[in-house]
């Protein structure tokens, strides 16, 4: 699924929200990223020690082939992570790092949130991951985490996400998603060896992700 560097089993949890703060005010996410728990996962928001963490993750062939090209250094990433924040800070995009519970000091993906309509009513999604906890549930759990926040936290009406034709993983984890297969972009997607690939547009709606979590197990058809 391309990454442009561009149902529950815990509630999500933010630094305003945590145990033993109901009381509390929400912190808006442009002043501060929630940490968002999930069964498998937690997402937070990136940070400078995960410039030498991620760029081997994102420069690996086989994830490289269907995203767009990583930053070409660790000082290139350590520039894009304080960028993000600074988008994040201006209301326009959210970078998360994609942490396992069973290694919870080290990142081993990116999955990003930028809007595509002010107010963020439309936005697009992205996640790239290390190949060797491919098929673990950590894909799908984060892209959940990710979903629930951008619906129920940002307001998203329409939900965006690209991914190869060629791949064929991404494909089935937007289908497992509930997500609908809108059509193709041709040569839409630019890799970092010279390719130029058609890509799948897969999308959600606020309403597509009521019914979903609403009746789990449906698909839906368009």
């Amino acid at each position: 699924m391309n990454t442009q560097l561009r149902r529950f089993h815990q509630p999500l949890q933010t630094p305003a929200t945590g145990p033993g703060s109901a009381d509390a005010p929400r912190v808006s996410w442009r002043d501060a990223v929630p940490v968002l728990t999930g069964e498998h996962c937690a997402l937070r928001e990136l940070q400078q020690g995960d410039a030498p963490l991620l760029l081997p993750v994102l420069s690996a062939p086989e994830v490289a082939r269907f995203i767009s090209p990583p930053p070409e250094s660790v000082e290139r990433f350590a520039w894009f992570i304080d960028w993000s924040r600074r988008e994040r800070e201006a209301g326009r995009y959210l970078a998360f790092a994609l942490v396992p519970h069973a290694q919870p000091t080290t990142p081993v993906g990116l999955l990003q949130l930028r809007q595509l309509e002010p107010e963020f009513r439309t936005a697009e999604w992205g996640v790239a991951m290390a190949s060797q906890y491919w098929g673990a549930g950590l894909f799908l759990d984060a892209s959940r985490l990710l979903l629930e926040f951008a619906f129920t936290r940002l307001g998203v009406h329409r939900l965006e996400a690209r991914a190869a034709v060629a791949n064929g993983r991404g494909q089935a984890a937007m289908h497992k998603l509930g997500a609908v297969q809108e059509g193709v972009l041709r040569r839409s997607l630019a890799t970092s060896d010279g390719q130029r690939l058609d890509q799948v547009l897969w999308s959600v709606l606020d309403e597509d992700w009521r019914q979903l979590n609403a009746e789990p197990g449906i698909v839906l058809v368009h």
